[in-house]
């Protein structure tokens, strides 16, 4: 059932990132620093989602999914490879028995301007090549018309057709304005059977953004609190350092806690993030950097 959405919190953008400015200045010890990037890089969904892509493309991905640095001992691997529907069987088979999971986006990815049949169909043909999860768009012309029983019912659908998936609701916050409205589009995603609210196809800028993230996470508890289900939560678009990553685990250890401190909930859309948490990894154990040629470029 749609839920009212007409006592929801509001929020100031001043106080938001006053907020903010408070967790991004956390003293990180090294010990810990180097802990909380070894998370980081567990929590990457690694992803690659141009017209351009290619077998060897994702068969190379998948490799580094799994070996993220050969020359690093005790690093994890990533959480998932995020690809289009059709590379999703060669992504499955590269990954067999790693334990990496497989997203597809899908529903007309990344507009979402498509009939209902047509994102259904997407969707099942995903499923059916082996992906894990789903990523979704919602429909943000619906959304900003106002008619949020119509984008409750689409991803309700979209649920559906996940069957054993898990479904992660991409609400392109870029594209909606204002927080009180990223504030709207979790709710409507999380009632209507979300498994993860995830900001951005990273097509839109801006894409994540840490306020943006903070009303999700905060949005995130009040419904845990409701209803006593943890839901996912995954920033993507625009997170290429180190530095911004951990300011994301320091917001989210603080608003929602040390249970929402892992891969099962928590993910990070990002791809050139990755080299840039090995790169700072290597300095941690070696003094030094290496030059960016030593990492692939994906």
């Amino acid at each position: 059932m749609l839920p009212s959405l007409n006592n929801l919190s509001t929020y100031d953008t001043t106080g938001v990132n006053e907020r903010i400015d408070r967790f991004c200045k956390r003293s990180i010890k090294k010990s810990s620093k180097v802990e909380g990037l070894k998370l980081a890089l567990s929590m990457i969904d690694l992803t690659t989602l141009e017209g351009k892509d290619t077998t060897g493309k994702v068969q190379q991905l998948c490799y580094k999914a799994m070996h993220p640095h050969d020359s690093l001992k005790n690093i994890p691997s990533v959480a998932a490879i995020c690809v289009y529907p059709s590379y999703v069987a060669i992504a499955k088979k590269a990954l067999m028995g790693s334990g990496i999971q497989v997203a597809s986006v899908a529903t007309a990815f990344p507009s979402g301007q498509s009939s209902l049949q047509v994102k259904l169909s997407d969707t099942k043909f995903a499923v059916d090549q082996g992906a894990d999860e789903i990523d979704m768009v919602i429909s943000r012309g619906e959304f900003l018309a106002g008619n949020y029983q119509y984008v409750f019912d689409e991803i309700a659908s979209v649920k559906d057709a996940c069957g054993k998936a898990h479904l992660k609701v991409i609400l392109e916050t870029g594209e909606l304005d204002t927080l009180d409205n990223v504030r709207k589009a979790s709710e409507i995603a999380m009632n209507a059977g979300a498994d993860f609210i995830k900001t951005s196809t990273g097509k839109i800028q801006p894409a994540a953004t840490l306020p943006v993230a903070y009303v999700m996470f905060d949005a995130i508890k009040d419904f845990y609190l409701k209803t006593g289900k943890m839901i996912g939560m995954k920033p993507a678009g625009g997170i290429s350092t180190s530095k911004i990553a951990l300011q994301y685990l320091v917001m989210l250890n603080e608003i929602l806690g040390k249970h929402w401190m892992n891969k099962k909930y928590f993910r990070f859309g990002a791809s050139s993030l990755a080299n840039d948490i090995l790169m700072q990894l290597v300095k941690a154990e070696t003094g030094s950097y290496q030059s960016a040629n030593y990492f692939s470029k994906d």
